[in-house]
């Protein structure tokens, strides 16, 4: 799918998505799909995906998901919950809205590897800043 750049005007540019190979899938108000090809770089001590690069990869889905519209809307919090490491080349992160008013938004993000199996669950809260 074809992602509308205008609206992504807050994300697009994200250095340190760049820097971990992070790319945008999908996106459109309130929903993103983004995915990151693992390699050595992402990897820890112990040659599994760092729970860090997992982490950032659900917190730009949440970015791209709650940005999407057009936005600038920034976490106030966030906290992630890991199932197993991830087996395979990539993972995905899906964000889906839950909740939105004028000021605060609710995302809850699956991370996934690419058999489909679920690695991690993520939720966020977001700030919807006046433009």
């Amino acid at each position: 799918m074809q992602v509308d750049q205008d609206f992504l005007k807050n994300v697009k540019n994200d250095r340190f998505a760049q820097l971990l190979g992070i790319e945008i899938v999908d996106a459109h108000p309130g929903y993103a799909l983004v995915e990151m090809k693992i390699e050595d770089r992402h990897k820890n001590g112990i040659d599994t995906v760092q729970g860090g690069a997992i982490f950032t990869l659900a917190d730009y889905a949440f970015a791209v998901a709650s940005n999407a519209d057009g936005s600038t809307t920034v976490a106030i919090n966030a906290s992630i919950s890991y199932f197993k490491a991830p087996r395979g080349t990539c993972i995905r992160a899906e964000a889906r809205e839950e909740s939105k008013n004028r000021k605060i938004c609710g995302y809850k993000v699956e991370i996934k590897d690419k058999d489909g199996t679920l690695i991690a669950s993520f939720s966020g809260l977001g700030y919807r800043k006046a433009e």
